[in-house]
C-alpha cells in the first residue's frame, strides 16, 4: 500500500459515515458521536500521511478507475493540498466536538445527530474533494457537495433570520455555480480538456485574448467563493445568523477554498502575473473596506465577518505578487487564518451563551465573570491582529517583505495598506475587549438562566402568542434559576435546531475544551513557525515551477 492509495479516504470516509448516520436516524446517540469523531480522526490521520508523503516524495496522484488523465477523475495531493487537508481536518474535528457539546447543553441532541452531523460530514467531504481535485470539473463537484450541505447547515432550525440569510447565500452560491459551469465549458471548448496538468500546457498555446477571458472567468467565480471585494457583500449578512459551530467552520474553511482555487489556477494555469495589478487593487480594497466595515460594527459576529473579508486581501496580495516569497506568505497565512478565524467565531458562541448576546453595547465585565473565556478570546484576537511573536505577525511580515522585494508601485501601496489594516484590526479587536471584557458589566447583562429568544419567539409575541415554553435547565444547572426574556430590542439567539438557548454561568465543558484546543492549534503555528514557513516556501517553489505537479499527473 502506498500513500497515493489514501487519496480517496478524506472524501469517501465522511460520505460513508454520513450515509450510515442517516440510516441510523436518532438512535444510538453515543455511537453516532463516536462515529463522527472517529471518521474525522481517520481523515486527519490520512491527511497527515499524504502531507508527509507529498513533502518527501513529491505529489501523490491517483487516476480513479484507471481512466487516463484526459477523461478520468484525478486526485492529487501536493504540499499545498496536504497542508490544507491537515489544517481543515484538525479544525473540523474541533468544531464537531464543540457542536456535540452545544447539542448536549441545549438538550437538543436529536437535531445534531439526525441533521447536523450528516450535513457536516458531507461538507467535510466536499472541502477535501476540492483540495484534492486534479481537474476543473471535479473541483466543481467538490464545490457543489460543499455548498449543498452548507445550505442545510445555514438554515438549520428554520428560523426566520436563518431562512432570510440562507436565501441570500443560496442565490449567490447558485449564481457562482452557474458561472463556474460556463467557465468550465469555455475552457473545454478552447483546450479540449479540463485536467489541470494538461491545461498547464495547452492554455499556453491559445491566443492571448482567449487566455485572458478564461482567466477572468475563473477569477470571477473563485472571487465570489473567496468573498473578495466587491464580491463579498453577501457574507456579513449570511454568516452571523447561523449557529456558532456552523458560522465558525464557514468562516474558517469555505472562503479559503475559494482562495485555494485562485492560488492553484493562477500558478498552474495562468503563470506570469498578467493580472497582477488588478489583483493588487482587489486585495487593497478587500483589506481596507473590509476592516473599515469591521470598525463600524457593534455586534461581534458581524465585526468578525468583516475582518474575514479584510484578511482575505492579505492572501490575494501574496498571490498577486506571483513571487516565491509572496506565494509562501499566502500559503502560510491561509493556514494561519483558517485556525484563528474559526477560533474567534467559536469564542463568539461562548460569549453569547455566557453574556446572552454578541451585541457589544450590552456586554461587559466578562474578564471578571469568566477569566478563561477572556483568555480564549484574547489570544486568537491578538494573533489575528498580528502582535509579535504570534503567527499572524509572522505571516504578515512575510507578505510585507515580499511586497518590498517586488519594488513596484502597487506593491508598496499594498504594503502600506497591509500595515494600516493590521493596525485597524488591532483597534477593532481592542474595542471588543474593552466593551465586552474590560469595562464593568452593564445592569442589563443577562444573568445565569436567562432564556434567549429566537426570532420565532419574538414574531409569535407580536401576534399575541406566548410562544414555546422555556427550555428546561440542562443537567447540572441550577433548577431554581429564573428564566426571564431578553429586554426589548435585544439580539436573538438560538440553538442548532432554532430553539431558544439558556445562559449558563459554567460554560459547557466540550464547547470550552474544543475552543481551547483551537487556541492551542493557533499557538502551534507560532511554536512550529520554522518548519511551517519552510513547508510554505517549498510549496511556493513547487507551485511556481509547475513541473513536479504536471509530471506526477502525466506519468501515472
Amino acid at each position: 500500500m502506498t500513500a497515493s492509495d489514501l487519496l480517496p479516504l478524506p472524501v469517501a470516509l465522511p460520505l460513508l459515515a454520513a450515509g450510515v448516520k442517516l440510516a441510523i436516524g436518532q438512535r444510538l446517540p453515543r455511537t453516532q458521536r463516536f462515529i463522527s469523531a472517529g471518521v474525522l480522526c481517520a481523515v486527519l490521520g490520512a491527511s497527515l500521511a499524504l502531507l508527509v508523503a507529498a513533502d518527501r516524495d513529491g505529489p501523490q496522484v491517483m487516476h480513479t478507475g484507471t481512466w487516463p488523465a484526459s477523461v478520468g477523475i484525478t486526485l492529487v495531493a501536493d504540499r499545498l493540498s496536504g497542508l490544507m487537508l491537515v489544517v481543515s481536518a484538525a479544525v473540523t474535528l474541533c468544531v464537531l466536538i464543540y457542536s456535540i457539546g452545544q447539542g448536549m447543553a441545549d438538550q437538543d441532541a436529536a437535531t445534531p445527530l439526525s441533521v447536523f452531523h450528516p450535513a457536516y460530514l458531507i461538507l467535510v467531504a466536499g472541502v477535501c474533494d476540492t483540495f484534492l481535485a486534479g481537474d476543473l470539473f471535479n473541483l466543481y463537484v467538490g464545490f457543489e457537495i460543499m455548498l449543498t450541505s452548507s445550505y442545510v447547515l445555514l438554515t438549520l432550525g428554520g428560523t426566520a433570520a436563518r431562512m432570510r440569510a440562507g436565501a441570500t447565500y443560496v442565490v449567490v452560491s447558485l449564481l457562482s455555480s452557474v458561472l463556474f459551469l460556463v467557465a468550465i465549458g469555455m475552457v473545454y471548448a478552447a483546450a479540449g480538456t479540463v485536467n489541470l496538468a494538461l491545461l498547464a500546457g495547452r492554455l499556453a498555446e491559445l491566443p492571448s485574448g482567449v487566455r485572458l477571458v478564461l482567466q477572468l472567468a475563473l477569477l470571477t467565480v473563485f472571487g465570489i467563493k473567496a468573498a473578495v471585494f466587491p464580491l463579498a457583500a453577501w457574507l456579513p449578512d449570511s454568516y452571523p445568523t447561523a449557529p456558532a459551530p456552523v458560522t465558525a467552520v464557514f468562516a474558517g474553511l469555505l472562503t479559503k477554498v475559494g482562495v485555494y482555487s485562485i492560488l492553484r489556477t493562477q500558478t498552474l494555469l495562468f503563470p506570469g502575473g498578467r493580472l497582477a495589478d488588478p489583483l493588487m487593487l482587489v486585495a487593497l480594497l478587500s483589506m481596507v473596506i473590509g476592516i473599515l466595515g469591521a470598525v463600524a460594527q457593534t455586534d461581534l459576529k458581524r465585526l468578525l465577518s468583516f475582518t474575514l473579508v479584510s484578511h482575505i486581501g492579505y492572501m490575494v496580495f501574496g498571490i498577486a505578487l506571483a513571487s516565491r516569497g509572496g506565494i509562501a506568505g499566502s500559503v502560510f497565512y491561509v493556514a494561519h487564518h483558517i485556525t484563528v478565524q474559526t477560533t474567534l467565531f467559536l469564542v463568539a458562541g461562548l460569549i453569547e451563551r455566557r453574556g446572552g448576546t454578541t451585541d457589544l453595547l450590552r456586554l461587559g465585565g466578562l474578564a471578571r465573570i469568566s477569566p478563561l473565556l477572556a483568555v480564549v478570546f484574547f489570544v486568537p484576537a491578538m494573533n489575528l491582529a498580528g502582535i509579535p511573536p504570534l503567527s499572524g505577525f509572522l505571516g504578515k511580515l512575510g507578505l510585507l517583505r515580499a511586497g518590498i522585494a517586488n519594488g513596484g508601485g502597487w506593491a508598496y501601496v499594498l504594503v502600506a495598506g497591509g500595515i494600516v489594516t493590521s493596525l485597524l484590526t488591532l483597534y477593532a479587536l481592542a474595542k471588543v475587549w474593552n466593551l465586552a471584557f474590560w469595562r464593568a458589566a452593564p445592569p442589563d447583562l443577562c444573568e445565569d438562566g436567562t432564556v434567549l429568544e429566537s426570532d420565532e419567539d419574538s414574531a409569535a409575541a407580536e401576534e399575541g402568542d406566548p410562544g414555546p415554553a422555556p427550555v428546561p435547565p440542562s443537567p447540572g444547572e441550577d433548577s431554581g434559576a429564573t428564566a426571564v426574556p431578553l429586554p426589548a430590542g435585544a439580539p436573538h439567539a438560538a440553538s442548532l435546531s432554532g430553539r431558544p438557548i439558556t445562559t449558563t454561568a459554567a460554560l459547557p465543558a466540550p464547547m470550552l475544551l474544543a475552543t481551547c484546543a483551537m487556541v492551542a492549534l493557533g499557538l502551534s503555528f507560532t511554536v512550529l513557525a520554522g518548519p511551517l514557513t519552510g513547508l510554505a516556501d517549498r510549496s511556493a517553489s513547487e507551485l511556481l515551477s509547475r513541473t513536479p505537479y504536471v509530471s506526477a499527473v502525466l506519468r501515472h
